[in-house]
């Protein structure tokens, strides 16, 4: 297993950095559990890596050791945990300019200063094998200040006065708001409270707030509040009543739905015909419905009959602009819309 060799090429490092007369090859094996072969393939990987590692023979044994004028350097963590942050820092990357990715940043950099220049080397070269790309996702760097005054505001239970552009209307609107959570979902952050304007628990998407200040005025999170009941049944980032809903894939999708986790309630049930039935208790919000659309012709929603006749005219509105080709269809709206100058564009 590829943790197993790590964890023993980094005990190896630790017994050779240790040791100032050497180890011996049996030795080494034995404290390290493997076998005299797998030390030496080891021993050549720390070589190869750039590690000074030089044997000597004495009394007819052969000792391996690292030069003298090597230094390790001050290592807190194991290889596992380094690569683990490293690993951290790809999934946070979507986040960079947050407090959240430039914390872990620094973490790191202040390990690898630590360092020996050897090891530093080789530790990157571990963590180049495992990679994380983001999808698609929101660009926060500039939501910097508006990210740690929320963040200020749920630690200090402290309400917020924002201006908030409505993601429907685009209409802008001031509102004051008790963060009770920050919450990452689906590429985006976004803010959960009690929302003044509307006495409800409301989600609001972070790169939507214009501005934002706290107030003096202090709240308290209701004890009848549990966030992991309240999102249970939110298939977004919008919480609605739960409803039992079941879809049918086709036998194009069945593998792909399969080997995803899409709700924590979904309940598989693969079919003869090699189709894959979903069952998943969730609230019927524009996210679910989206996501349902996105498989095209290979899904159809089995219940709740709302949803299916919703589906359906989506559907059937998409199928009918499509009927038309481009250039009829500008005839029949009056012509192309007219393009808005630079000055005018959101």
């Amino acid at each position: 297993m590829r943790g197993d060799q790590l964890a023993r090429q980094w005990q190896l490092i630790q017994k050779l950095a240790k040791s100032r007369g050497g180890c011996g090859l049996d030795d080494l094996a034995n404290d390290l559990g493997c076998v005299r072969r797998t030390v030496y393939r080891d021993l050549d990987a720390l070589m190869y890596a750039g590690f000074p590692v030089v044997s000597e023979k004495r009394d007819g044994r052969v000792f391996y050791r690292f030069l003298e004028s090597f230094r390790i350097g001050d290592v807190p963590f194991t290889p596992d945990e380094i690569l683990a942050l490293a690993f951290g820092e790809d999934l946070l990357r979507q986040l960079e300019g947050t407090v959240f990715h430039d914390s872990i940043q620094s973490a790191l950099h202040k390990i690898r200063a630590g360092l020996s220049p050897e090891l530093a080397a080789y530790l990157a070269r571990l963590g180049e094998t495992f990679r994380v790309l983001p999808g698609p996702h929101k660009n926060y760097a500039r939501f910097r200040e508006t990210i740690q005054a929320l963040h200020d505001a749920v630690l200090r239970t402290r309400t917020v006065r924002m201006r908030y552009r409505t993601g429907g209307t685009g209409k802008e609107a001031t509102r004051e708001l008790d963060p009770f959570h920050i919450w990452y979902r689906s590429g985006g952050l976004y803010v959960v409270g009690f929302d003044h304007r509307s006495s409800e628990i409301r989600t609001f998407a972070v790169e939507r707030i214009r501005s934002l200040a706290l107030t003096d005025k202090s709240f308290a999170v209701p004890a009848s509040f549990d966030f992991d009941s309240w999102s249970a049944s939110s298939f977004g980032v919008i919480a609605e009543p739960a409803t039992r809903l079941t879809l049918r894939f086709d036998r194009r999708w069945a593998t792909y739905v399969e080997e995803h986790t899409w709700h924590p309630s979904q309940q598989l049930r693969p079919r003869k015909d090699g189709q894959l039935e979903l069952s998943l208790e969730v609230g019927d919000t524009a996210d679910l419905r989206a996501w349902i659309l996105s498989f095209g012709a290979g899904v159809e929603v089995i219940e709740p009959a709302e949803l299916r006749e919703a589906v359906r005219q989506e559907l059937e509105h998409a199928s009918a602009r499509y009927a038309e080709a481009p250039a009829q269809r500008r005839k029949n709206t009056g012509g192309p819309p007219r393009r808005r100058s630079a000055s005018a564009r959101t």
